[in-house]
């Protein structure tokens, strides 16, 4: 087990500064993802951490210890690309067996090491096909199994489904989930920006905005309580609804948020009215773009087993927030002030 301190980390390449004094532990055993909007700095963060960027100032330590100047093969980490970074020619065992061979470990540890690993990642009949005969999903377990047999300290994974279609994605996901329950004393750190990955897999989630920590914390506690009008509308999807002027003085803030699941369609007029210019179909469930004249239509997640008329221009809509406690409510520069209508 393996804990994390980044102490005021910053980054700069000549005058650009990418990371701007990051604070934030992570604790030894936990599964720790970063999210951000592209050039958030969520990746070169990952680089720091492994040593394979230098840190410009500040100080990184592993269990209290300082390891700026470490190496990356000193730093006892493994790293998970999205690129896979397989050896082509090699099968899949050569592949996961290599570092541990330039390591010098014996051939009857190598075996039995590589052989645990692709038991876990569910690969054992794949052992002898090289990466050409392996789908992608396939391929990325390959080199997660790569990573466990050097049994890491830390665990780092660079947006490691980005390469792969949506059913893969989840299959993927899922064998992430299951390493982690059975490696529970690794420590984890993962890349992404998914936010679906992020909320499904974390212990705790730090999201980055322009090379700074804009907030940190569980799944839920993101979703429930951002603590700025960035966070609220990252984390969701679809987005939260953010309304402001007239729509957000009527309930005494300057800005309010209402996530699409909130909201109900009334028979009676309520809070807004409109008219509906979408409708997608999920399946389960459907999501109404209702134009209020807010300037963005109002998402409202709705039932689709239930079909829906779309309202003629002169037979508006009628949209309801189901519970006043869904209302989040924002300052002028952005900073969550709490839920509720007063």
């Amino acid at each position: 087990m393996t804990h994390i301190q980044l102490d005021n980390l910053h980054k700069s390449y000549g005058a650009l500064q990418v990371i701007k004094g990051v604070d934030l532990e992570i604790a030894s055993g936990e599964f720790m993802v970063f999210v951000g909007p592209s050039g958030s700095g969520k990746s070169t963060l990952l680089r720091m951490i492994s040593g394979l960027e230098d840190i410009t100032d500040g100080t990184l330590l592993f269990d209290g210890n300082v390891v700026n100047q470490l190496a990356p093969s000193q730093r006892g980490i493994a790293m998970v690309f999205q690129s896979y970074a397989l050896y082509p020619h090699m099968t899949t065992y050569r592949n996961m067996a290599f570092g541990l061979k330039l390591a010098k470990h014996s051939r009857k540890e190598i075996d039995w090491r590589v052989r645990e690993a692709a038991e876990m990642l569910q690969i054992t009949p794949y052992l002898e096909s090289l990466p050409r005969q392996l789908s992608g999903g396939q391929r990325q377990r390959v080199a997660i199994g790569r990573a466990i047999v050097r049994n890491p300290r830390v665990f780092l994974f660079d947006e490691p489904l980005s390469n792969l279609d949506a059913a893969l994605r989840v299959a993927t996901r899922i064998e992430i989930t299951r390493l982690k329950q059975k490696m529970p004393q690794t420590t984890m750190i993962y890349v992404t920006h998914d936010q679906v990955e992020a909320m499904t897999l974390a212990d705790r989630i730090c999201i980055l905005r322009e090379g700074r920590v804009e907030q940190v914390g569980t799944p839920s506690e993101l979703y429930e309580a951002p603590c700025s009008l960035f966070v609220a509308g990252f984390v969701g999807s679809p987005k939260m609804n953010i309304l402001n002027g007239r729509f957000a003085a009527a309930f005494g803030a300057h800005t309010v948020g209402i996530r699409p699941e909130h909201l109900i369609l009334s028979p009676t007029p309520a809070n807004w009215s409109g008219k509906v210019i979408l409708r997608e179909n999920l399946g389960a469930e459907a999501y109404l773009y209702i134009d209020i004249g807010a300037g963005e239509p109002l998402i409202v997640r709705d039932n689709a087993t239930v079909t829906p008329v779309m309202q003629q221009a002169e037979k508006p809509t009628h949209i309801a927030v189901k519970h006043s406690e869904y209302l989040y409510k924002f300052d002028a520069s952005g900073h969550f002030l709490g839920r509720g209508a007063t």
